[in-house]
């Protein structure tokens, strides 16, 4: 028989966000495609997204993400135990890249795993921390979630050319007294796993394929419900919740969203305007950003929510760090 073991309180001790040096707008993507800039704009809220030099690769990206959230928790190195890194635009099948970014950030204890859920990736990965973390098995945790989408868009498809961008958030989760990460909600719609991928098409290229009507409707009538489950996990209500993180997929899902809950749009982070879809980068992204825009306050109720293909979705509630 396994004997009794403790169990720990967890909680987020530092966010950092790495956007590519590279700010590609709207004017310099239309001429490569069909539409115009004020139709990316009307149709996806977007005006500016990063894409990913050749020397900056997701191990390069995830690195610089990471030592900067490792300084904001202000963790000492040999004492990350785990680093988890969410991702789905790898093009190389193993192996994993965790490894190389736990020993490139210099991480000497730490077991290290890939996770790809796709936009849902980050949320996924923070449970497993959390998890971690509250049972014992690790005292600090390095997540990441980091996509070089421009790798796998195609120019003659608007709809998705237009939209994703490249970049890594990581955070920092760490033992604490108290539980300042909620309980997961999570699930997932495989019957519908076509409607968002990467398929071959053509002329022999791989590139990411998307309905977006689909994913929309999908989307906004789905998120609302696991809101409302997530914020009953954690013991609070949305009218509790100080901020809405979602993940950013384009404006009109988020203003979607933000009107089915109710939520006050000042209160809603939306950084898909200026970064593009970042698949598992976009939740902490956003949420680098609230914490850099000096709005948001240590220990304010963070909703969470990360969504898409799969379909597959995980939320939950945290404090503010």
């Amino acid at each position: 028989m396994f004997e009794s073991f403790e169990t720990f309180g967890s909680r987020i001790t530092g966010i950092a966000a790495y956007r590519p040096t590279r700010l590609v707008s709207n004017e310099e993507l239309a001429p490569r495609t069909t539409v115009s800039p004020d139709w990316i704009v009307s149709r996806t809220g977007i005006r500016t997204r990063y894409h990913a030099t050749e020397e900056e690769t997701l191990v390069a990206m995830s690195v610089a993400a990471g030592e900067k959230a490792l300084v904001t928790a202000e963790v000492d190195p040999a004492e990350v135990d785990l680093t988890i890194v969410a991702s789905a635009t790898r093009k190389v099948r193993m192996p994993g890249i965790a490894p190389e970014v736990a020993s490139t950030i210099g991480l000497p204890n730490s077991g290290a795993y890939d996770l790809n859920a796709v936009c849902a990736g980050f949320t996924y990965s923070l449970a497993m921390a959390s998890n971690a973390v509250r049972l014992g098995e690790a005292r600090h945790v390095l997540v990441v979630g980091v996509e070089r989408t421009s790798d796998w868009i195609d120019p003659n498809d608007p709809d998705t050319f237009v939209i994703f961008g490249d970049g890594a958030g990581a955070a920092v989760v760490s033992r604490s007294a108290t539980a300042d990460i909620g309980p997961a909600v999570w699930g997932s719609d495989g019957a519908r796993h076509d409607v968002l991928g990467i398929t071959t098409k053509a002329d022999g290229n791989e590139y990411v394929t998307m309905n977006g009507p689909l994913v929309y409707k999908w989307s906004t009538a789905t998120m609302p419900d696991v809101a409302h489950r997530a914020c009953a996990a954690a013991g609070t209500t949305l009218e509790e919740i100080d901020w809405f993180v979602p993940h950013q997929a384009n404006n009109r899902i988020i203003k979607t969203l933000t009107t089915e809950l109710g939520l006050p749009p000042e209160r809603v982070v939306n950084d898909v305007v200026d970064t593009g879809n970042t698949s598992a980068a976009s939740v902490p992204l956003a949420l680098t950003r609230l914490r850099d825009s000096g709005r948001s306050t240590p220990g304010e109720r963070v909703l969470l929510l990360g969504f898409g293909a799969g379909l597959t979705y995980a939320g939950q509630v945290v404090r503010m760090p």
